[in-house]
């Protein structure tokens, strides 16, 4: 089942792809870079109180091995009053964004933004129910049909000329059709909250991976304020898009794999040998996706820049590709991530942050300086410098080990460093007199087609992927399944 579900979440990320791409590539040439930084600048600070918008109570959810009606309602109201909450807050920072950037366009900017936190936390508890059940298919399709749609009012308002406004109703529309769509697949209704229905140690598990998660999203995005308030609008929107696109290949890999992954893992997480055998079978196939596009897109960041955002953003390559190591670190951290959460370990997951998080913004301050070429540097070193301390944090005591993790990325880690070499020699004999899209078409054909036979044949991971692809084709039983397992 989990197999399958990977596919089709896989499927469904790959249409998510192909909408989140294209949609910025239609939005960047009808929009300037001052107008993505204007929502940019905003999204720096609300996107902080997201983070906060279901407590961490779905992970907690989700990691239960067994969760009752009672208690799925109850945390639906919890999550309501905390998306109405933090719309409160976030309305009530608008005059500070404003104030803080200089900026007064961002008053109302932030105001409509905060709608955001309550259709999110209405679908919340919805969403869980679905991943419970592992349908992972139709978790899929509504997050695609909510993309779209998002996409669709945001460059048809970009077409009629309503700038930065645009950006602003697409980034509102997503979460309230994502959940629309979720409680018509779900036709869940909650019940009454109730007290005394054992969601304490959910609320103490949810309240760490909450924590956690802020500690992490501030060490990332601190820069953006920083480059925001000191360099202005324009310097985050091409920063902004930089980081998005870079973003986009792990983003993806993560909602696709990430909800299978973890309530996969979630559920055998008292069978040591199954768990490291699925963990270490899904973290390869992860591996030989995300090294490639590292090595892709340093490489190739002037071609990809000019098919996808056009000439005007000749200013995003060099950040481009000096945020490209970043696709790797993220690859590498975000599978092991799952394996403490699935396990109960979000306390160590929590330290970690403690640590890395004043050494990432220390870096911003270095870098800041410079612009948002120095940001993108100074963020790179650090990311890369964290990788091996963290794997060694995470797989102490754990049932995979460090080791396990090197063996399993040598090959594909190999197969990617050659292929990119290769695909460097067509780019410079054969794509000198190309365009940028058929010289990109050339050196990416180029990059998959060498990565694979390398991966598959010299690396000897044939039999891994085929046993993977019969897993897939195998239709699953027909059974019926209760909206909470109890």
């Amino acid at each position: 089942m989990a197999i399958r579900g990977g596919a089709a979440r896989l499927g469904a990320q790959v249409a998510n792809f192909v909408v989140r791409v294209g949609s910025l590539t239609i939005l960047a040439r009808l929009l300037s870079p001052k107008d993505f930084g204007l929502v940019g600048m905003v999204t720096a600070f609300t996107a902080v109180l997201s983070l906060f918008r279901d407590f961490g109570l779905s992970s907690a959810a989700v990691q239960r091995p067994t969760v009752t009606d009672e208690q799925v309602s109850t945390l639906f109201w919890i999550n309501m009053a905390v998306g109405v909450l933090l719309g409160l807050l976030g309305t009530a920072m608008a005059p500070l964004v404003a104030h803080f950037y200089h900026e007064p366009r961002l008053l109302a900017v932030t105001v409509v933004l905060a709608f955001g936190f309550f259709f999110n936390a209405a679908g919340t508890q919805h969403s869980v129910l679905l991943l419970r059940q592992m349908r992972f298919t139709a978790l899929a399709l509504i997050g695609v049909i909510s993309l779209v749609v998002s996409a669709a009012i945001g460059i048809g308002g970009a077409k009629f000329g309503y700038g930065y406004w645009a950006l602003v109703a697409m980034t509102v529309t997503m979460p309230l059709v994502n959940t629309m769509g979720l409680w018509f697949t779900t036709r869940w209704v909650p019940g009454l909250p109730q007290r005394g229905v054992g969601i304490r140690s959910m609320m103490r598990f949810g309240g760490v991976v909450t924590l956690n998660g802020l500690i992490v999203y501030v060490a990332s995005n601190f820069e953006k304020m920083l480059l925001g308030r000191y360099w202005g609008a324009d310097a985050i929107g091409l920063y902004g898009r930089a980081y998005q696109l870079i973003s986009i290949p792990t983003d993806n890999l993560n909602s696709a794999a990430g909800e299978v992954a973890f309530s996969g893992l979630s559920r055998i997480q008292h069978d040591p040998i199954r768990l490291r055998s699925y963990f270490l079978k899904g973290y390869s196939i992860i591996m030989g996706i995300t090294l490639p596009v590292t090595a892709g897109c340093a490489l190739f960041a002037d071609d990809t820049i000019h098919v996808l955002l056009g000439r005007n953003w000749d200013a995003a390559i060099p950040l481009f590709r000096l945020l490209a190591p970043t696709i790797l670190v993220f690859g590498i951290a975000n599978p092991l991530s799952w394996l403490l959460t699935s396990t109960g370990q979000v306390g160590r997951l929590l330290k970690m942050g403690l640590v890395i998080a004043p050494i990432m913004i220390a870096s911003y301050f270095l870098g800041l300086p410079y612009g948002p070429q120095g940001v993108a540097l100074a963020y790179s070193i650090v990311m890369v410098l964290w990788v091996l301390p963290l794997i060694a944090w995470i797989t102490h005591g754990a049932v995979v080990s460090f080791r396990d993790v090197m063996v399993t990325t040598a090959r594909p880690l190999a197969s990617a460093a050659a292929a990119g070499a290769i695909a460097f020699a067509v780019r410079m004999t054969f794509g000198q007199s190309l365009s940028p899209f058929p010289r990109l078409i050339l050196e990416g054909g180029a990059l998959a087609v060498t990565f694979l036979g390398l991966l598959l044949y010299v690396a000897g991971q044939k039999t891994l992927y085929l046993d993977l692809l019969r897993g897939l084709m195998r239709r699953p039983p027909v059974k019926a399944e209760s909206l909470v397992s109890v």
